[in-house]
């Protein structure tokens, strides 16, 4: 009966604070802080933004965002006569900045690239000719294999049909049950080289893959997480996909990180499986408690939020795995 009550007014109160934005605003503010970590970590993440477009050439989301933008200029149909006059100079600064700074890195040889060909494709204005100028004193030398836009007609012909890829996905099942058998760091690389080419919103990639590799330590981050009592001593690799607001000058960007790491993730998990690995994504739901504990064993800046975690290994021939029954495609389309 208490319970009954319990929940019945806690339903009354959401049904009267979700009249509208105000009153919501409201009810996160005065009755429930569910969202504090989010709406600080959101500030500290803008925070960590400014302080890296001050730094020289070391907002490496600034630079990535902006070329990617330039590459879509430049495969525009029609292609404008000048385009990015409002972004060029501040893109140009801060990869002339990382140059400066010795910074090499496979993006600074992509911007340089892609810069080299929008100079080479647009036509003069002020603000283009006083970008054009800094960037001819930082501009490296071209490379036959150069990163710019290429048609479609160039990608490689897909090897796989859809019923092999199919398999691959059947395949894919989450894993709870484990051989005692170590996870070699080059299958992870492999892996995670396989999970770069996911789709990033901008080319950003605000993620990172926190791995322990160690049964001990993976038990250990596991047990941060809920629904992993039973198995989580089972669990010979365990690695934390963690998103960085710092990529991020808005908080209208917040859930950019969950969309990319989920993205890269899922490539990740399909990796594994065709390199013989399987593995269990675990939800990782907003919770203080266990945010905190996560952070201070990985080490990880309060801008910086998980998004899930994976156990890797390999799967023992015994364990079980739910069914688990899918949705079909009638239940999930929506023809409009």
């Amino acid at each position: 009966m208490l319970k009954a009550a319990r929940d019945n007014t806690r339903l009354g109160m959401v049904r009267m604070f979700s009249s509208n934005g105000f009153m919501a605003s409201l009810y996160y503010c005065l009755i429930s802080r569910e969202f504090d970590r989010e709406h600080r970590a959101v500030l500290l993440g803008r925070l960590q933004f400014a302080r890296l477009m001050q730094s020289k050439g070391e907002n490496d989301a600034f630079l990535r965002r902006n070329v990617h933008r330039l590459e879509k200029g430049l495969i525009m149909r029609p292609r404008r006569s000048t385009f990015a006059e409002d972004y060029i100079g501040p893109t140009v600064r801060c990869f002339a900045d990382a140059t400066h700074a010795g910074v090499v890195t496979g993006q600074q040889r992509w911007a340089n690239d892609v810069l080299t060909d929008y100079f080479s494709a647009v036509q003069s204005t002020p603000r283009i000719d006083s970008a054009r100028r800094e960037f001819s004193g930082t501009q490296r030398a071209d490379d036959p294999n150069r990163c710019v836009p290429y048609p479609h007609s160039d990608l490689p012909e897909c090897p796989v049909s859809y019923e092999q890829l199919m398999v691959l996905f059947r395949r894919r099942r989450s894993v709870r049950w484990y051989q005692d058998k170590p996870v070699s760091n080059e299958l992870i690389e492999q892996a995670v080289r396989a999970a770069t080419l996911a789709p990033s919103a901008c080319n950003r990639q605000p993620f990172r893959f926190y791995v322990s590799n160690d049964a001990a330590k993976a038990a250990d981050i596991a047990q941060c997480a809920g629904g992993t009592g039973g198995f989580h001593d089972n669990l010979p690799c365990v690695i934390a996909v963690v998103g960085d607001l710092g990529a991020y000058p808005e908080a209208r960007d917040r859930h950019v990180i969950y969309i990319d790491g989920s993205l890269a993730a899922m490539q990740l998990m399909l990796a594994f499986e065709s390199l013989g690995l399987s593995t269990c994504p675990i939800n990782w739901p907003d919770i203080e408690e266990a945010e905190r504990r996560l952070a201070k064993k990985l080490e990880l800046a309060y801008h910086e939020r998980t998004v899930m975690l994976l156990a890797v290994g390999y799967a023992d021939p015994t364990g079980g795995i739910p069914f688990s029954d899918k949705k079909t495609e009638q239940d999930l389309i929506v023809f409009k």
